[in-house]
């Protein structure tokens, strides 16, 4: 069965773009224009995977109030803005309501499909992991960290973090004391090819993060040049 694509764009020609190249790789494509005709959309069925524009004809922000409606729904749904938008607020918008990608108009229709096809895959990952008997926490000092929720803990307090942040978190502390390279966390991103600084700004937020909870949190480690690990118990 073929996995169904929502697109929420007000722009017509743009609409029919997506449409045309994602409908030409096998996808069935459902098009909405503004945010009243694609809620009405998805109370009859969710799709695989959502497109979002942010601003829809006068409605700024309508592309976030669908994101958050969606996330509501089905906390694993992966959704992309595509949008001309391209201010660090909004992009930060997005990681909170935690959408797994935001790109920036034009896009080059490839590279929408690829991005596409990666993220249902990943989806696909994700679903056959819950369908799969629940396991046990990984348990690192004071971390606990439950793959099936997705959710951490450190002290026994709830770290909220994105998608990205969490898959991280989960790479470093599986492995305490082993240093993950740039190329590692790269891949374990799921975002393609990233540069070092969005690696070091990603591993910044989660420290931060931690930080709140515990201001001593120093369990991710810098290796210079290299990475970040995850550092090992010693006491």
């Amino acid at each position: 069965m073929a996995k169904v694509i929502a697109i929420v764009e007000d722009d017509l020609d743009q609409r029919e773009n997506y449409a045309d190249v994602l409908s030409s790789h096998g996808y069935e494509v459902r098009c909405y224009a503004d945010k009243a005709d694609a809620e009405e959309g998805f109370r009859t069925a969710l799709p695989d995977l959502a497109l979002l524009d942010i601003m829809l004809g006068e409605d700024m922000d309508g592309g976030f109030d669908l994101c958050m409606e969606l996330r509501n729904r089905s906390p694993a749904l992966p959704i992309i803005f595509l949008t001309a938008r391209d201010s660090d607020t909004d992009r930060i918008s997005s990681q909170r309501m935690t959408a797994w990608d935001y790109i920036t108009k034009p896009v080059s229709l490839e590279f929408l499909v690829a991005r596409v096809h990666a993220l249902l895959k990943i989806a696909e990952q994700l679903k056959s992991q819950e369908s799969e008997p629940p396991v046990s926490l990984l348990e690192v000092d004071q971390l606990e960290l439950d793959e099936n929720s997705m959710s951490v803990r450190w002290c026994g307090e709830v770290v909220s973090l994105t998608l990205t942040e969490f898959w991280i978190v989960e790479s470093l502390a599986r492995n305490p004391g082993h240093v993950k390279t740039y190329d590692v966390l790269n891949d374990v991103t799921r975002q393609g090819l990233v540069e070092r600084n969005t690696i070091n700004g990603y591993i910044r937020r989660i420290r931060n993060k931690f930080r709140l909870l515990d201001p001593a949190f120093d369990r991710i480690q810098t290796v210079h040049g290299t990475g970040y690990k995850w550092a090992k118990d010693l006491g």
